[in-house]
């Protein structure tokens, strides 16, 4: 692992557990980032070289002397920041340091988050505001997800580095924009909720290569693989084969297909900030569209993109229970019973087990008044 001494601003290598406490950066990436090759090079540039004077006044250098000056105030020594400490013309070390991404941000002393798009000026600034933080775009990014799991800490700044707070402080704020549980961001492990619901985080997120949509998420589900930059969508169907492996949690198939999206017979929609699916009566069967029309988009038992998972966070684990069980805050928890291993709420829809489970008029399930009559045949 490359770290920055910032101090002198130039590159130390060290390996595991010689590994000093740094504080890493977390950012979106700009037109002018600096290098592992340019800040490699800028000792051997004359005070007079173009290129030197581009690089000194990049935004992207400006994000490294910001962080580094800061670690040093913070009474560090080193800091990591993604665009100049890892060497991407190797992939190898490419590949090495993706896997280890999630290790390296959940071992940083401290995280810094440049938020780049919010401008906030001193006169301004009196004391935190939630407006300063919905439109960053910092909240879009596919790899930001896990930049913003993984630390024990986050500091967020604003473009001119004028603190904005701590992620352990703004924890509900950071709920409320994000749907991530508040106990996951305040260091709970990420065991405690189901895959779907981790899927879900990373529905409305996205990154400039179709691969780094699933290479971003697998810290989040602690799994390993290759990089494969060319192979597309495929990525993110290794990415749930890798997971599968590891993992009983059935939620990893509780996705709704974009060939399903077309229903317009179950109205869900979700009432924030409680996050709770408030669901409408399934409608005459007249109202169903013919699902032939769209067979030819039916495939297999995996999901092409998070998005797939967008309305899948309802699914928790039940603490001492294995099976899954619909999330609603502020209701009485379905008892979905049946034998081991038949207690996820998906098995429930389909075997009928469970109490609080009847079967409706038409041959399906009846869930309280309004709810799922005669949904299944």
């Amino acid at each position: 692992m490359r770290l920055l001494n910032a101090t002198t601003l130039r590159l130390e290598t060290f390996y595991e557990e010689a590994t000093p406490s740094y504080a890493i950066l977390s950012h979106t990436w700009g037109s002018d980032e600096v290098t592992f090759g340019e800040l490699e090079s800028l000792p051997t540039l004359s005070k007079s070289s173009q290129t030197r004077t581009r690089i000194l006044q990049s935004k992207g250098y400006y994000k490294i002397k910001k962080c580094c000056a800061q670690a040093v105030e913070d009474g560090l020594q080193y800091s990591w920041v993604d665009t100049c400490c890892i060497n991407k013309r190797s992939s190898a070390e490419l590949s090495e340091a993706i896997n280890s991404m999630f290790k390296w941000y959940k071992q940083a002393h401290i995280c810094y988050a440049y938020l780049s798009d919010v401008n906030v000026k001193d006169a301004e600034f009196a004391s935190f505001d939630r407006s300063y933080l919905e439109g960053a775009r910092w909240f879009t990014r596919g790899w930001c997800l896990q930049e913003l799991i993984a630390p024990k800490e986050i500091v967020f700044f604003a473009r001119s580095w004028k603190r904005l707070g701590k992620k352990s402080e703004i924890s509900s704020v950071l709920t409320d924009i994000t749907n991530i549980d508040e106990s996951i961001l305040l260091g709970a492990s990420l065991s405690t909720t189901s895959l779907s619901r981790r899927m879900s985080w990373a529905s409305l997120r996205s990154t400039t290569r179709t691969e780094d949509l699933a290479y971003c998420l697998m810290g989040l589900f602690n799994v390993n693989m290759p990089l494969l930059y060319g192979e597309g969508p495929k990525a993110f169907i290794r990415l749930q084969e890798e997971i599968m492996k590891d993992s009983d949690d059935h939620s990893l198939f509780a996705w709704v297909p974009d060939a399903a999206r077309f229903l317009p017979t179950l109205d869900l929609h979700i009432d924030f900030p409680r996050c709770r699916p408030i669901w409408s009566t399934w409608k005459e069967k007249s109202d169903t569209p013919d699902l032939a029309a769209v067979s030819e988009n039916v495939r297999g038992v995996f999901a092409s993109h998070p998005g797939e998972f967008s309305a899948s966070w309802i699914l928790q684990p039940r603490p001492g229970f294995l099976p899954l069980a619909l999330d609603q805050p502020g209701e009485e928890e379905f008892d979905w019973g049946g034998d081991a291993g038949e207690g996820y709420a998906a098995d429930a829809f389909a075997s009928g087990g469970g109490e609080g489970a009847g079967e409706g008029e038409d041959g399906g399930f009846e869930f309280g008044e309004g709810g799922y009559e005669g949904l299944f045949e």
